[in-house]
């Protein structure tokens, strides 16, 4: 039997606490599950996972500092990957970007790493790896690696300005086309920096209100709430398709900034765009699609799982339950229906495996186990 401080519990809220406690159990053993399926392609010589790219490799190593956040258990792995990775990932930077020209200084003193080798040819893949560089600080302490995104944050700094009013940053250093990724990975980052650099954090609000306050004067945001993929040369909305990781970094990078700078209006902006997004992708049964399914490579395959990471993340700023519903919801369906005899998972979560199954696809589901494992805790 169960008692409290008042007495015997109740049948009811004992049956209760004991369901709860046996979810969220079974979320984390899936979780650990899908992540030791996920390092059957790690690759320690290049510091990411064989059959997944550049940028998706930030994703995987943020998914994985996720769940060590949450599991002790899994740290020495996730420690073994962030250590690994910092020395040799530069190898498999595909396009060394011309960008290459900030060099990070903290109190006059030249930084004692070297973000030039993280950055490439889009400014979104370097937003992606400092996010990634992020994580892994929040579950080591590792001063480094927090001084890593500092320093890639600079190099983002030096691309402000577009003809779109005059701020953002476009999506690499030789193109004219305003995107919604880039812009929200800017604000996600600067937003995050401001919670862990006490002594810049002024410096670092500054930067995400002023990304936050130009992107809502642009045409980024239809009429029902989603975000497009960008503008047009006249800086209209572009119409284009309504990708659920524009809809996902969005909101990680608002709770960010409301906890540096509370402000009534984040949450309820990011509450608005988060319902309209599972209104727009979710199916009846509450689990996310992708436009592209079953054939979304080489980029989308990766995008639903950063869309429940952020979700997860505004979960537990603001509950809602339609959003634990979401998280459940694909992460039930992807283990019951979305997975192959060798636990690797794909890409249309609602099941069948009907395409390719890499990394990259496994690691964006791995996302959804993540999440699920946080929102049994909320």
């Amino acid at each position: 039997m169960l008692f409290s401080r008042f007495g015997l519990l109740a049948p009811s809220l004992a049956s209760l606490l004991f369901t709860g406690s046996a979810v969220a159990d079974d979320a984390r053993s899936r979780a650990r599950n899908a992540l030791e399926t996920l390092q059957g392609w790690y690759n320690p010589s290049s510091g990411i996972w064989d059959t997944c790219g550049w940028w998706d490799g930030a994703s995987c190593m943020t998914t994985v500092a996720d769940l060590a956040a949450l599991d002790p258990s899994v740290m020495e792995t996730a420690t073994y990957v962030f250590n690994n990775t910092f020395y040799v990932g530069p190898v498999s930077n595909p396009h060394p970007g011309p960008e290459k020209k900030t060099v990070f200084t903290r109190d006059d003193q030249p930084s004692a790493v070297n973000a030039s080798q993280w950055l490439d040819s889009a400014y979104d893949d370097d937003g992606w790896w400092a996010l990634a560089w992020i994580a892994a600080y929040d579950v080591t302490k590792e001063p480094n690696y927090l001084e890593l995104a500092e320093g890639i944050f600079e190099s983002l700094v030096d691309a402000w300005g577009t003809d779109c009013g005059g701020g953002g940053i476009p999506w690499n250093p030789t193109s004219t086309y305003v995107n919604s990724i880039t812009n929200e990975l800017f604000l996600s980052v600067a937003a995050h920096l401001a919670n862990r650099v006490p002594d810049r954090k002024s410096y670092y609000v500054l930067w995400a209100q002023k990304e936050w306050d130009w992107f809502t004067s642009q045409g980024f945001i239809g009429e029902n709430g989603t975000i497009n993929d960008g503008l047009l040369e006249n800086c209209q909305n572009n119409g284009a398709t309504v990708w659920s990781y524009n809809q996902g970094v969005v909101l990680g990078g608002l709770v960010e900034l409301n906890r540096a700078a509370p402000n009534d209006t984040y949450l309820p902006s990011a509450n608005k765009i988060a319902n309209a997004a599972i209104e727009t992708l979710a199916d009846s049964n509450n689990v996310i699609h992708e436009f592209c399914e079953p054939q979304c490579l080489p980029d989308g395959t990766q995008f639903k799982g950063i869309f429940i990471r952020n979700l997860a993340m505004l979960h537990k700023a603001s509950p809602n339950a339609i959003y634990s519903n979401v998280i459940s919801s694909c992460a039930n369906s992807i283990w019951d229906n979305d997975r192959n005899e060798q636990n690797q998972f794909g890409v249309n979560w609602a099941g069948p495996i009907e395409a390719v199954v890499d990394a990259s696809t496994h690691s964006s589901a791995f996302d959804a186990l993540v999440a699920a494992v946080a929102a049994a805790g909320v």
